[in-house]
Parts: structure tokens; C-alpha cells; sequence
């Protein structure tokens, strides 16, 4: 396929996604399994889960990471830039548009956001299902689940989450390097390992001189450049960890009241896309588009940084039993937090009756067994959604 093409295919494919995938970093995943592994086959389930497993270890939004080298893998550096592009570009434009015209919007009880979330239940649950039978084939991986998905649940925070992956990595390492598969299907880069260490460099450097560059320059664009770039920087643990550091940042300086706070934070529930679009909203909120724009661009770039300094050394890694038997062991623990994350919070913070119980459940055999796709499946939701909403919510 020409590269042109290949360009194309990456922005009309993530840009569907980036309408379709409401429900989080979790649902993301199982959309991205949907359309990129098990529709297009642009790569197969070991590889996609290897790429999970590495975004883990990663700061910044482990969902959009993924994606960005799923578009890296089929489209080098541009590939990576137009699937992040077409996958938040629409939450992007919402936000920015909404923190335009500020008013409070009482979308959180509305029907429509409901079904969005029921959805997000049923894309989880298949992607959990699938994943889960792939990386935890036997009883010591499905053990490594368990404990993993018992430790989240018990002691919820990013520290744990990270916690529990080091812990997995480490015994992976003795039960299954010896297991390790002699012959790995590799990927194709084009991207070198000096690139990967230039943007390793890069990320160093700018987090070191931003903030000096912030104190010698007055300019309201540096600084938020400063404060975006640094909180994409160092949050693990997914969109809704960032939202704390956010707020430290912007409410108590004055930049935003709690109330406008708040209100940009509901709508970032009700749009599809990353949460770290957030940024859109506050940015726009300091100062204006320009601020909006500067602010996703430093929330998200690290994340470039991140992905562009570890994949050319993936498939390489990827090729010592060592780091076979650590893989094995962090994909099986990935498998754990996603069902954790699939309890709480989402089932939890969206099943509260029968009615939505059954139509999560119809959702999933659809997925599962009619093999109905996502966006498909985000339309039928809704529908259903607003019928059983009028005869039993």
C-alpha cells in the first residue's frame, strides 16, 4: 500500500474511533481491539497486548499511547501523529468550543450519557473477555490475574497499579523466561534507535528548561506550555489520576474557579477521546484557543516523546527470553487491572437497575457473538437506551 494511502486509511480509521469511543482509557482498548486487531489486522493480539504492556510503564494516557504506535507501526512518525490526531481531534473541538460559550450544561443525568457509559460496559467486558483468554491461558497467569485485579480493587491508587505491574514483571521474570517463545512475529519501525534516544533527550531537556524558561519569560503561553508539559509528564495511572494534579495547578492559582473547573471536568465524561482532552478546556479557559491548543500540545507531547524513545527498542526486547518472561508476566497483571477497572468504575458508576443490566448484556452478544461492530454498537446503545429509558429508568 502506497505511504499516502496508508496515511489516509490511519486518520479515517482513528478519526471514526475518535467519534465512537466513549467510556474511558479501559473501553478505548477494546474499541481499538475491535477495529485495529480484529477487523483490520494491522497487527495480531501478542504484539497489541506487548504495546498495552509498555504503555503501562509509561506516564501519560496509556490508551492514546497505544494508539499512537499502533499509528507508528503502520505509518512511522506521521502514522503516529494522524492517529492521535483523528482519535482527539473530536473531543478536542467539543471542549474548546464549550469552554467558548461557558454555561452549565446538566448532561450528567441525561439519557443519552447513560446509554454512552452502558456501552462502555459491554466494550469492556468483550475486550476483557478476549484479551483475558489470550494472555492468561493457564493457571499460573490466571493466579497473576486475580491477585493483580484483588490488590487494585482493595488499594485503589496509581502507586498500587504500578506497584502490582513491577510485582508481575518480577514474576514473570522466574516462572516464564524459560517458557519463552524461540520465535516472536516482529513489527516493522521506521523509526531508529538514535530518533528514540534524540526524543528521550528531548523530553529531559524541555522538562529541566521549561520551568527556568517560565521564571526568565513572562508569557501566560509559556507558562501554561510549563504546566501542561510537566503534568503529561509524570502522571501514571490514566486521565482521571491527572485530574487532581490539574486542578492543584489551575484553581488555587486563580486560573479557574471550582465551578468552572467542575463543569469542564463533566463534559470531558460525555465526549469520546482521551480525558487528558481536558487540557483543551482549561487552556481555552486561561487563554483563549491559543491557550486551548498550547495546552493539549504540551499535555500530549511527552507521550510522543515516551513512545518514540521506547518502540524502536520493542521489537529487540521483544527477542530475549528475559524480556519475554517479563511481558508474559505484565500482560497477564494487565489483564487483572482491566477486569478491576471493569468493576470499578465501570460497572459500578453506571449499572444501578435491571433495565441497564439487560442492556449491557444484549450489547455484549452482540459484540461477541453476532460480531456487531463498535460504532454499530455505540448507535444501538443509545437507541435501545432512550426506549428502556421511557418505559423503566
Amino acid at each position: 500500500m502506497a505511504k499516502g494511502k496508508s496515511i489516509l486509511e490511519i486518520l479515517g480509521t482513528s478519526f471514526k474511533l475518535g467519534l465512537t469511543s466513549f467510556g474511558g482509557p479501559v473501553a478505548h482498548l477494546g474499541y481499538f481491539k475491535n477495529e485495529y486487531i480484529d477487523k483490520k489486522k494491522w497487527l495480531d493480539e501478542k504484539t497489541y497486548a506487548d504495546i498495552i504492556a509498555l504503555c503501562q510503564f509509561l506516564p501519560g494516557p496509556a490508551s492514546s499511547q497505544v494508539g499512537i504506535a499502533i499509528g507508528m507501526l503502520r505509518g512511522g512518525l506521521l502514522g503516529g501523529i494522524v492517529s492521535w490526531f483523528g482519535f482527539t481531534i473530536p473531543s478536542i473541538l467539543v471542549l474548546i468550543l464549550f469552554a467558548m460559550a461557558f454555561q452549565s450544561f446538566a448532561l450528567g443525568d441525561a439519557n443519552w450519557i447513560t446509554s454512552l457509559k452502558i456501552v462502555a460496559v459491554a466494550v469492556v467486558a468483550h475486550a476483557v473477555l478476549g484479551l483475558g483468554k489470550k494472555l492468561t491461558p493457564d493457571r499460573p497467569r490466571i493466579a497473576i490475574a486475580i491477585v493483580a485485579m484483588m490488590i487494585v480493587l482493595l488499594f485503589p491508587s496509581a502507586l498500587v497499579q504500578i506497584s502490582v505491574i513491577v510485582g508481575a514483571a518480577i514474576l514473570g521474570y522466574f516462572m516464564f523466561s524459560k517458557q519463552a517463545e524461540t520465535k516472536i512475529q516482529s513489527f516493522s519501525v521506521s523509526i531508529s534507535k538514535a530518533q528514540g534516544i534524540i526524543a528521550l533527550s528531548i523530553l529531559v531537556i524541555l522538562l529541566i528548561g521549561l520551568p527556568i524558561l517560565s521564571k526568565i519569560v513572562s508569557n501566560s503561553y509559556v507558562d501554561i506550555f510549563d504546566t501542561f508539559f510537566r503534568v503529561g509528564s509524570i502522571v501514571f495511572g490514566g486521565g482521571h489520576v491527572v485530574l487532581p494534579l490539574l486542578e492543584q495547578e489551575v484553581v488555587p492559582n486563580g486560573l479557574l474557579t471550582s465551578d468552572e473547573f467542575l463543569a469542564g471536568y463533566g463534559m470531558a465524561q460525555a465526549v469520546p477521546g482521551p480525558l487528558f482532552t481536558f487540557s483543551s478546556y482549561i487552556g481555552t479557559m486561561i487563554n483563549g484557543v491559543a491557550g486551548g491548543v498550547i495546552a493539549t500540545v504540551a499535555m500530549f507531547l511527552p507521550s510522543f516523546l515516551l513512545v518514540i524513545g521506547a518502540l524502536p527498542f520493542l521489537n529487540e526486547l521483544r527477542q530475549k527470553k528475559s524480556f519475554q518472561g517479563i511481558l508474559t508476566g505484565v500482560n497477564a497483571s494487565v489483564v487483572g487491572i482491566l477486569l478491576a477497572a471493569f468493576y470499578n468504575p465501570v460497572f459500578t458508576s453506571v449499572i444501578d437497575t435491571g433495565a441497564q443490566f439487560s442492556l449491557a448484556v444484549i450489547l455484549f452478544i452482540l459484540l461477541q457473538f453476532w460480531k456487531t461492530p463498535a460504532w454499530l454498537i455505540v448507535i444501538i446503545g443509545v437507541v435501545l437506551g432512550e426506549v428502556m429509558a421511557y418505559f423503566f429508568y
